[in-house]
């Protein structure tokens, strides 16, 4: 089995004139943590909506644990999935937001209890017993209850992480995460993501907080323009930066 549980060789993606992906190589390896960090409108958000589909590539090959993302491939010629398949495909990559999405007449627990019925076909006992485990481990025991009105921003996005577990995924995708919080309730999210990545699931990070990138990430990718311009361990890539492009990124983040 490979150790790649994201591979994208040569990923363009444009929107009508505007190439916003020009030419991504990028290998996520099962059980890493991979940090994306760049400025905005450099295509970051956009590669991560990629390896879901929600967006379609123009060119290139994007595959998840060496499936071809929303295509197969027959005699060197790529056919559109049908979207059922690409939805079954969709329910093993877990993705949270920016915007945490949770539906407002439901409690916390219906949230996370939701998918793995509908989806899954999961009893609804069986899927009240995960959806404790889920909300307890991200520290909301006593929120069970609780419609997202009453929740902080940040009890809300722990959350809409809790509900993309409940789908057991192999991938989880975390699209700036904290970007919508106070900065007073950042640090509870990320508490949340530094355990989860401390088990060993395979986490891509879109995210600006370059201290959660230094502690938690095997590797961190620096994209401007819709290229990757350089990645490497943290410590290469966050404390000598080889490129002044990301000399100066990092020079207005820090």
């Amino acid at each position: 089995m490979s150790d790649a549980m994201v591979s994208a060789v040569g990923v363009h993606k444009r929107f009508g004139r505007n190439e916003v992906l020009k030419g991504i190589d990028l290998t996520v390896d099962r059980g890493t943590v991979v940090c994306l960090l760049g400025p905005s409108g450099s295509g970051k958000s956009t590669l991560l909506r990629c390896i879901n589909h929600l967006e379609k590539i123009n060119r290139g090959r994007l595959s998840v644990d060496g499936q071809l993302v929303g295509y197969r491939e027959a005699r060197g010629k790529l056919y559109e999935l049908h979207e059922r398949e690409v939805a079954r495909m969709r329910t093993q990559i877990g993705m949270v937001f920016q915007q945490f999405n949770l539906f407002p007449h439901m409690t916390a627990l219906e949230n996370v209890m939701l998918a793995p019925t509908r989806v899954l076909g999961l009893d609804r006992d069986r899927a009240r017993e995960r959806g404790v485990q889920l909300l307890t481990r991200v520290g909301l025991a006593d929120k069970f209850d609780a419609h997202p009105v009453a929740l902080s921003g940040g009890q809300q996005q722990r959350v809409a992480i809790a509900r993309a577990l409940a789908m057991e995924p192999k991938l989880m995708l975390f699209d700036e995460p904290t970007s919508a919080l106070d900065p007073e309730l950042v640090g509870e999210v990320l508490d949340v993501m530094r355990d989860l990545a401390s088990t060993g699931m395979t986490m891509i990070v879109v995210t600006h907080e370059i201290g959660f990138a230094r502690e938690a990430a095997d590797a961190v990718v620096f994209m401007d323009d819709g290229i990757v311009v350089e990645s490497g361990p943290p410590a290469e890539v966050l404390g000598a930066p080889r490129h002044e492009r990301t000399r100066a990124f990092l020079s207005k983040v820090l």
